[in-house]
């Protein structure tokens, strides 16, 4: 079991990305949770087997059919807080 933190940057908040990213995520059995910033990006930490992970790697470059994503800056690491589901959370100042 694997974790990555993404940024995704460009035209992803206001498109119904924050849904298309917990749709992908489940419909790959991953758990974690995704979040607008106060910049305008995006964060997703996501948590499963590796190339669950890196499927969704591929779709957040793609993004949800209103949004244009400009960056995908993703870091991987182990697991430090295992999750049970994956949600959309609070705003990340």
């Amino acid at each position: 079991m694997m974790e990555i933190q993404v940024t995704i940057t460009g035209l992803v908040q206001g498109v119904g990305f924050r849904d298309f990213v917990q749709n992908a995520a489940e419909e790959l059995s991953l758990t974690g949770y995704v979040q607008n910033k106060n910049d305008g990006s995006v964060f997703v930490c996501a948590q499963g087997e590796p190339e669950a992970l890196r499927q969704l790697v591929e779709y957040l470059h793609e993004g949800s059919p209103l949004s244009r994503v400009d960056g995908v800056a993703a870091e991987w690491g182990t697991v430090r807080n295992p999750r049970t589901d994956f949600s959309i959370a609070a705003f990340l100042g």
